[in-house]
């Protein structure tokens, strides 16, 4: 699969293994970028600049339903290549990238107006959004296409040009969508490059990269960070969460226990804002474990291309091992493995669904994100004692109360996170905004707020003379 970089198909002397996480096997390459070709992705970016920046809004937005346009039509055989790489059952993959297709319509909803900060006798001031210049979109490995057009999409509304790196386990579906949107979009106005953090490292630090998009891990988040302030470059860092759930006291258990699961294990627990441990009152812990016990016996874990799967695998044997390191060191601790807790003895990279409880406090699977399909169950007896530990992380993204509203509402309030949900959790829309706060990241994306990332502001002072 090519890159596409100004316009042009392009391959690379240089190849990375794709592998196929339901078999572990290696199905496919991807190019690896050069530093020669990373270069001709950016200078392309800054030559289109200008023209795409002054083509106008209802320019911008025909582009950008014609991008939702192409990847419509191509949706079989996108949501069949995320499936091959990734792992999701195909259905789920149909839905991203239909939920991708929309989100450039979504977007093209959106307007820039200028506003009018004085209107006086002699004096009128402006306020304009202007695009910020080439931005460096770098998109994470469990949601491919989605967590791509979410960057790409309000950056070249907003007049910008768009040089994209996907996560070089699953670069295949990225790369595709590239030769597709070269379809409809001016040459230069959007790259496609491949290959690993070295290639990371190079795009963020190029000099004519003016902002970066991330989603991904802290560490990288950190050292983007570090990078970007050399040239005071602008970001967005989306950098993951450990999201806790509240069960207030007295909820039934049994009408919210399947949607805690199912919000915890979405995507096989590859969710940023996949609910990441329970806690719940000590007098309910045995029959919500139960419960989310007989959830998880219920599901199918399978190949992707299996009709019948509800979990596909892990993306990576990585991931997979860290997953299990967590689950076996709380167990080690003290934890109590109620269902799952090791690989399933098949190839691929497959974890089952599973259940813990009875963690000491500080645990690694308490304390950090495990990003798969584990579910820990922390019992508390004062909800003053539930809330502290639930912000006692790092994390700050998301967080939920589960119970009557009012009383679950206050308890939200209390949360230190960037999205408090109550009675749901995960619950991500195309006009809201989504970010998180201390180590879950900077800015915001989605809506109108996420749009306004990727501007600066520009004051006209203008003196009427007689």
């Amino acid at each position: 699969m090519p890159m596409t970089i100004a316009g042009r198909s392009t391959r690379s002397p240089g190849r990375i293994p794709v592998e196929d996480p339901a078999t572990a096997d290696v199905f496919a390459e991807a190019p690896r970028c050069t530093s020669a070709q990373l270069d001709d992705a950016v200078v392309g970016a800054v030559d289109a600049f200008d023209a795409w920046s002054r083509s106008g809004a209802d320019r911008r937005r025909a582009a950008l339903l014609a991008c939702g346009s192409v990847l419509a039509q191509a949706g079989d055989e996108l949501a069949e290549l995320l499936t091959a790489e990734q792992g999701k059952p195909l259905r789920q993959a149909r839905a991203e990238v239909a939920l991708a297709a929309d989100w450039f319509g979504h977007t093209a909803e959106l307007s820039l107006s200028r506003q009018r900060l004085v209107a006086e006798e002699a004096t009128e001031v402006t306020l304009d959004r202007t695009p910020v210049g080439p931005v460096a979109a770098i998109a994470p490995s469990n949601y491919p296409v989605i967590l791509a057009v979410t960057k790409i999409a309000p950056a070249l509304l907003a007049g910008n040009t768009v040089v994209l790196k996907p996560s070089p386990v699953t670069p295949l579906a990225s790369l595709r969508m590239g030769q597709l949107l070269a379809e409809v979009l001016p040459p230069g106005v959007f790259s496609t490059v491949s290959g690993d953090g070295d290639l990371g490292s190079a795009l963020v630090a190029h000099p004519a990269i003016r902002m970066v998009s991330f989603t991904g891990s802290i560490r990288s988040g950190r050292a983007i960070a570090r990078c970007a302030a050399d040239s005071f470059k602008r970001v967005v860092l989306e950098l993951g969460g450990n999201d806790p759930c509240i069960l207030l006291p007295g909820t039934e258990v049994g009408r919210v226990a399947g949607d805690i699961f199912r919000r915890a294990t979405v995507n096989s627990g590859q969710f940023c804002a996949a609910i990441k441990r329970v806690y719940a009152p000590s007098g309910q812990v045995a029959e919500l474990t139960e419960a989310l016990r007989a959830e998880a016996a219920a599901v199918t874990v399978g190949d992707g291309r299996d009709p019948g799967t509800d979990l596909g695998p892990l993306v990576s044997r990585a991931q997979l091992e860290h997953v299990h390191r967590l689950v076996d060191a709380a167990a080690r601790a003290g934890g109590r493995v109620v269902t799952g807790g090791t690989a399933l003895p098949r190839p691929g990279h497959f974890y089952p669904p599973t259940v813990v409880t009875d963690l000491p406090p500080g645990t690694d699977l308490e304390q950090d994100e495990q990003f798969g399909p584990v579910v820990p169950v922390i019992g508390y007896d004062d909800l003053d004692e539930a809330v502290a530990r639930a912000n006692g992380t790092r994390f700050a993204l998301g967080g939920s109360v589960w119970g009557e509203p009012a009383v679950a509402r206050d308890v939200a309030a209390r949360l230190d996170c960037g999205t408090a949900w109550v009675n749901t959790h995960g619950d991500l829309r195309h006009d809201v905004p989504f970010g998180g706060l201390r180590d879950s990241g900077v800015g915001v994306e989605y809506g109108h707020w996420g749009l306004l990332e990727y501007t600066q502001i520009k004051i006209t002072h203008t003196v009427r003379r007689p």
